[in-house]
């Protein structure tokens, strides 16, 4: 009986044992919904914003360490479709060939949206030229208007100069799909950097410039209102009107994107794949909990899940 009973027990450990090696991915990933290291990619226009999430999650997990490559959008979902790395922060949802990329290798991708990040427009200090309309923002882009004449007779400022981070970067994508529905960016004068913080410092250095950034990198960090900008550019006011005038035309602050005034506005997702549902899950998820989302709203862009309220306040002069 003993002896019988003896043979039970190292067959049950067999069969637990080889359970085990079996469920270890062939990958070598060892990590867990709030442990272990991996890297993920992001767009690098959602540099600031992710990089207090990571301080803040690792914080509270003391084992986790997620390691971001920042990159342009094109490279940062290129990666994540060859399986390199099973997260990506982009501004768009997978595409339909995206998808079906992933489902023909037997994956179920999941895309969860994070936040809404207003495009600013940003320009020299010196021009005072700063209400547009997004029908002249097309026309600039599209090769139409040239010159800051074309959009405001009798300016002297010459040429219109476009900056944008990259050339693969969210922040063209975003203005090729939804401003010109498609077509390419045909204006003669483009200027690609290489991340969001040179197009601040080219701007800075050219008058007759505009530059195109997410918003989340203009907030001025000691102001806890979200209403103070950095003073080391001016921030364009946008308006949906045919013409642009003060009354009619808004900044990317975060109430103006709430209540839809502010008409240059894209979505922020996190792009998951991966079957084990460890670590790239966990920060992903964090970021869109209470505490994620508090991060993004300090930020000064708006978190899409969070209760966020508009209030008035008149100000007397």
């Amino acid at each position: 009986m003993y002896k019988n009973l003896f043979y039970s027990i190292v067959g049950l450990s067999l069969i637990f044992g080889l359970s085990s090696c079996g469920d270890k991915p062939k990958n070598g990933r060892t990590d867990t919904y709030s442990s272990g290291n991996i890297q993920f990619t992001c767009d690098e226009s959602f540099h600031p914003i992710i990089d207090e999430e990571i301080e803040v999650f690792e914080s509270i997990y003391r084992n986790a360490h997620v390691t971001p490559i920042y990159t342009d959008e094109l490279e940062a979902v290129n990666l994540l479709l060859s399986d390199s790395v099973c997260l990506a922060i982009a501004s768009h949802d997978f595409t339909k060939q995206q998808y079906d990329n992933f489902k023909s290798r037997g994956h179920q991708p999941k895309a969860i949206p994070l936040a809404k990040d207003g495009l600013a427009l940003i320009i020299n200090n010196q021009n005072t030229d700063s209400c547009i309309s997004v029908k002249d923002v097309i026309r600039v882009l599209s090769g139409e208007a040239k010159n800051w004449s074309d959009l405001y007779p009798g300016s002297k400022r010459g040429e219109i100069v476009v900056c944008f981070d990259n050339k693969q970067s969210s922040t063209v994508h975003f203005c090729v799909d939804s401003l010109l529905g498609g077509k390419p960016i045909n204006s003669p004068n483009i200027v690609a950097t290489k991340t969001s913080k040179e197009v601040i410092q080219y701007v800075q250095d050219t008058p007759n410039a505009i530059g195109i950034i997410g918003s989340n990198w203009l907030n001025d960090p000691r102001d806890t209102t979200n209403i103070t900008f950095y003073n080391n550019t001016r921030v364009m006011h946008v308006s949906r009107m045919e013409e642009a005038k003060p009354e009619n035309s808004y900044q990317p602050y975060q109430a103006y994107i709430y209540n839809g005034r502010y008409p240059i506005v894209r979505t922020v997702y996190a792009l998951l794949n991966d079957p084990r549902r460890g670590l790239p899950w966990g920060f992903a998820h964090f970021i869109e909990s209470y505490k994620g989302q508090l991060i993004i709203k300090k930020s000064g862009i708006l978190p899409i899940i969070m209760d966020t309220y508009v209030i008035d306040v008149k100000v007397n002069q």
